[in-house]
């Protein structure tokens, strides 16, 4: 295996990921057409994937193909942490659980009609997004950050904020259905954020806490389903 073949192909998959040419939830192309287009041998396609899954691009399902995931931001000095395995994403669920539950009790407190308002633009937004991995996961995370903005608070929103986009447990591959029929993960998520919203509206604090724990274990499990290491709810 010559090195600079693996660097050279690395370079050119992180650049079409990076710059969104291959977007969030994409399959990338697959080893052999990567092997004829690049004229390079299996074990480089493969060593160069695995780079990409240590760098947190790139998600492989057996099976199925691999996946391009949310890039990074760019390198600052509060960056956030960007989950790239299984047990960080646990983790970081783990600590979503804490953070936005207070975040949705605070905003019931408050239930403001600018909070609702961006609440209920969010929510149609990810309907609207459908199995575009992309826009889902921004409207997805448009939402929770209209939750925090709405606890009055500005830690709660600065922590979200600072968390990004890539906290989202977004679906690894968009699924080939008719426009008519809707995906049933996104459903689910989007069933769960609309009992997040009227949980808030009610002004019942203990109802939006709960209903925000509920989504974020069920993000949990969906993502442990996704990774095999948990069997689907009946």
């Amino acid at each position: 295996m010559k090195p600079n073949l693996t660097a050279g192909l690395v370079e050119h998959l992180r650049g079409q990921i990076s710059t969104g040419l291959i977007a969030p939830g994409d399959k990338l192309p697959s080893e052999n057409a990567l092997i004829a287009e690049h004229a390079v041998s299996r074990t480089v396609v493969r060593e160069a994937l695995t780079r990409l899954q240590a760098e947190g691009l790139v998600h492989t399902r057996r099976g199925a193909g691999s996946f391009a995931l949310t890039p990074p931001p760019p390198e600052t000095g509060a960056q956030a942490r960007v989950p790239r395995t299984l047990a960080e994403r646990r983790q970081l669920l783990e600590f979503r659980m804490g953070l936005e539950s207070e975040a949705a009790a605070a905003a019931a407190i408050t239930a403001s009609a600018g909070t609702l308002s961006a609440l209920d633009d969010a929510l149609e937004a990810f309907r609207k997004a459908g199995t575009n991995a992309s826009r889902s996961m921004s409207c997805d995370f448009d939402f929770h950050a209209a939750v925090a903005a709405g606890s009055g608070n500005p830690y709660f929103l600065d922590a979200v904020r600072h968390l990004g986009p890539a906290m989202i447990a977004m679906p690894l591959q968009r699924l080939k259905s008719r426009d008519s029929i809707p995906d049933s993960r996104l459903e689910q998520v989007a069933t769960e954020h609309l009992g997040i919203r009227h949980a808030i509206a009610s002004g019942n604090a203990m109802a939006a806490a709960a209903a925000m724990r509920v989504h974020l274990a069920n993000s949990l499990h969906r993502l442990e389903v996704e990774a095999g290491v948990a069997t689907p709810t009946p």
